[in-house]
């Protein structure tokens, strides 16, 4: 599949995402509390001095910090025992002072929580819930079993950053503190830098724009996030169903051209793939060595997305800045020769 390749293919209704309701949580206010917890790797790993910058950047939101029993507790993988995960994870959905929770950072390791959470609990106490890459399983899960729209977004580690924040901050801000839909823009200039190591020197490349991979329009419910924690979910009963739905997929640097080819192959083979009204590719890590070329030439061995739009190089994944987005949410698509619309509708 060729740039701009394809006349795409307009959606239409089928049957409904989810049998349940679909929940969205109350946004967050000046004044709110938020939970921080480590469903995966321990805040132990975190720097002294990335934890004040980003108790600062709460504080500025207007935010009140409470941080999970156990979440510094750190074993030999660097994480916690399920049970002491588990226990800050149900807490935090549990306890009424809490208006939205937060994980610490990534790891490898949520999808040990899932055969042990109770759904119930999640259910009945319905709250932000927002991180990214291991947390996929989490956030997608969470909306399979329960209908509550959770958030693809900064972690509390990711808010430790000293400069250029302010891309994130915004689209976090337009996410979880606002009802109104939003546009979401390419960002002016990305980096993929180890900002953690050294705060002060950054390395910014320009950013070109969105990759225009594939014409056509689409509105659906968002799923996804980081594409080999997604599939972790395949052939379980934590899989959302597909059907009417847009997804947004990234892969991090521990990912290559060949195998995002075969994780995004795998999806393809997932029951109702041919529902999937749309993607939204996020950006590449340089690692990766993954090009517009090369991707076009992956989808290109694809003939399922030859008539659905498809775009890449969106500011979310292993690089920064990143947009905050709904799983479980609403968005639409149109993408034509030259420019591409991406706006979220309900989130």
């Amino acid at each position: 599949m060729s740039p701009s390749q394809g006349e795409g293919r307009r959606f239409e209704p089928g049957l409904p995402l989810q049998i349940m309701k679909t929940i969205y949580p109350s946004k967050l206010k000046k004044g709110d509390t938020v939970r921080i917890i480590a469903p995966a790797r321990s805040f132990s790993i975190l720097g002294e001095d990335l934890v004040n910058i980003a108790n600062t950047r709460f504080k500025d939101l207007g935010l009140n910090l409470t941080f999970g029993k156990n979440l510094k507790e750190i074993d030999e993988f660097g994480s916690s025992s399920i049970k002491s995960r588990l226990a800050d994870f149900h807490e935090a959905f549990l306890d009424k002072t809490v208006n939205a929770i937060f994980t610490v950072i990534g790891g490898y390791n949520s999808n040990q929580l899932l055969n042990l959470i109770n759904w119930d609990i999640v259910k009945n106490n319905p709250k932000i819930f927002c991180g990214y890459s291991d947390i996929t399983v989490l956030n997608n899960a969470i909306f399979a079993k329960t209908g509550l729209v959770t958030y693809s977004g900064p972690h509390y580690s990711s808010f430790g950053q000293k400069l250029h924040l302010d891309y994130t901050l915004d689209y976090f801000n337009k996410c979880l503190f606002n009802k109104a839909k939003f546009e979401i823009l390419p960002s002016q200039n990305w980096s993929d830098d180890l900002w953690w190591k050294d705060q002060d020197q950054r390395v910014l490349n320009k950013n070109l724009g969105y990759w225009i991979i594939n014409k056509g329009k689409a509105r659906g419910t968002i799923l996804g996030g980081n594409l080999d924690t997604f599939n972790l979910l395949c052939g379980t009963k934590y899989f959302p169903n597909l059907n009417n739905s847009l997804l947004f997929l990234e892969d991090d640097s521990g990912s290559n051209p060949y195998l995002f080819d075969r994780e995004l192959q795998s999806l393809i083979h997932q029951t109702n793939f041919e529902s999937v009204g749309g993607i939204v590719i996020g950006r590449f890590q340089k690692e990766s060595g993954v090009s517009f070329e090369l991707l076009g030439k992956i989808l290109e061995t694809k003939p399922e997305l030859k008539n659905i739009p498809i775009i890449g190089n969106v500011d979310f994944g292993h690089t920064d800045p990143k947009i905050t987005f709904p799983i479980g949410g609403k968005a639409r698509i149109e993408v034509q020769d030259n420019k591409a619309s991406l706006v979220i509708e309900e989130h």
